[in-house]
């Protein structure tokens, strides 16, 4: 399995950089390598790889959703919560509509059949839209009206909605006696149980990092950790009482950033970190999951099912943002951030097939299309669409990520050494602020410039003092700062 994971970083890592050269996505590239590498192919990982490829999948998702929820500030969830509860209900319904209206027709089975294939195919990829968004913030790109918060919130409600459905119509193909409204009652129970456990959870952590100067990587650790039983926990409770995990995974990191946004800030770069290896097992492993073989038994007939659909989810998109403050642009682009499929199909697509449906082997087929056609299309749909729709701001608080990234900044809480004395520090404040400095040549005689500066105050460690007590300096970083490895050194404990 050692060897397999080797292929997975360098065939991953080289595919993720022949991608961005052609200005295309990187995950792309990263899910055709998977492809390629998989047993359906040149069959180059090892069998155990695939076996315990779920857990690495998992995992690897659990570390972008947080990445998430470090990213969802209260305000901005607040102006979004309409059109994002529309978006997690009315497309997928579309979507399910679309494909029962053709598939009985063109493929050949019955209406419920065609309702389990329509809800396989709703469900969004968190694995490729998620990435993407965390992205275009990074970038300040969308955030003044919060439309990459939008598709994050919609997007992962949307996969629990459908995912019900999709055990509501399974187990009435089965003959399940339970009735409808029960199962349709989990969606709402199993949101708000989420949510509930990632609050109560994200709020014992903060007062656990508050109490204890835990080291930010062994905060990022315990953090990861936690979500991870989370999950373990849905699957515990699977059958008795629904609880959408990966909802309360965002709600941890949701409600440590609206309690200490410094401490946030900290574990969310240290989950970046962890996400470049995360990223390349989470599209590799994905990637080896897709049957191209049986993707080709679908053909044109599966084609034009899964276009339908993606017209119908399409009017669902537009529709849930009727009365929103978006304009028809960023509305296109809302409707192709909501095409990808990948994960959710690659997880349920042969379901179908193992509880004994006879159309089960070709639902899975169009289920892998789907993947094979949407994935890339929409990826980098997403990334040109972004790139020239979403609004640049120019104040966003996402500029002191940029300048933060550009002079290579600590967070509060990290240590540090002064080179020029060798003395040890530890970041106790900082403060985002704007400042106007002098115009450039190009600009109007008398204007001033605003610009984000960071003023970070630094207390030396002394033994048995408390953090603020003793000698303490503050100094302010801009633009025209010099970097700050120039005078210190971040100290990394693990």
């Amino acid at each position: 399995m050692a060897i397999s994971i080797a292929l997975i970083i360098l065939s991953g890592l080289a595919a993720d950089y022949l991608f961005r050269r052609a200005k295309l996505p990187g995950l792309v590239g990263m899910l055709m390598a998977g492809i390629l590498c998989g047993p359906y192919l040149l069959n180059l990982m090892a069998p155990e790889m695939l076996t315990v490829s779920g857990d690495f999948r998992k995992i690897a998702l659990i570390v972008i959703l947080l990445r998430a929820g470090f990213e969802l500030r209260r305000d901005t969830l607040i102006r979004v919560g309409r059109p994002a509860l529309l978006m997690s209900t009315i497309p997928a319904l579309f979507e399910i509509g679309g494909v029962m209206l053709v598939a009985p027709y063109w493929l050949n089975i019955s209406y419920l059949e065609a309702a389990v294939l329509g809800s396989i195919l709703a469900a969004v990829s968190p694995a490729v839209v998620v990435p993407l968004m965390i992205d275009f913030m990074d970038q300040g790109r969308g955030t003044k009206k919060g439309l990459p918060t939008l598709i994050l919130a919609a997007s992962s409600i949307d996969d629990v909605f459908v995912i019900v459905l999709f055990t509501i119509f399974l187990g009435m193909v089965g003959g399940e006696a339970t009735p409808v409204w029960i199962k349709l009652a989990e969606i709402p129970v199993s949101i708000v149980l989420g949510i509930i456990l990632g609050f109560a959870i994200g709020a014992i952590l903060y007062r656990l990092f508050q109490k204890y100067d835990w080291r930010p990587p062994k905060r990022t650790l315990t953090v990861l950790a936690v979500s991870v039983l989370l999950t373990w926990l849905e699957e515990q409770c699977k059958g008795w009482l629904p609880v959408a995990s990966l909802l309360g995974v965002m709600a941890i990191g949701f409600i440590i950033l609206d309690k200490a946004e410094p401490i946030a800030h900290i574990i969310s770069q240290k989950l970046k970190k962890l996400w470049v290896f995360a990223e390349l097992l989470l599209f590799m492993l994905v990637g080896a999951q897709v049957n191209i073989h049986v993707a080709w038994e679908a053909g044109l007939i599966g084609t034009a099912v899964i276009f339908v659909g993606l017209v119908f989810r399409s009017i669902g998109t537009y529709i849930s943002l009727a009365g929103s403050r978006l304009n028809w642009k960023e509305k296109i682009f809302c409707i192709v951030a909501y095409l990808p499929k990948a994960t959710v199909q690659a997880a349920i697509g042969a379901m179908p097939l193992a509880a004994g449906m006879a159309s089960g082997e070709l639902i899975l087929a169009v289920a892998v299309l789907s993947i094979l056609l949407t994935a890339p299309l929409g990826a980098i749909g997403i990334m040109i669409l972004g790139q020239r729709v979403l609004e640049y701001d120019a104040h966003a608080i996402y500029k002191f990520k940029e300048l933060r990234k550009q002079l290579a900044l600590p967070h509060v809480g990290e240590r540090v050494r002064r080179k020029r004395f060798s003395t040890v520090w530890k970041i106790i404040e900082e403060k985002e602020t704007w400042i106007n400095i002098p115009a450039r040549p190009d600009m109007a005689h008398g204007q001033v410039e605003s610009i984000p500066s960071i003023e970070i105050r630094f207390w030396q460690e002394e033994n048995g003092a408390t953090p603020g007590t003793g000698k303490t300096i503050s100094c302010q970083y801009h633009q025209n700062s010099p970097r700050f490895q120039d005078q210190w050194e971040i100290l990394y404990d693990w």
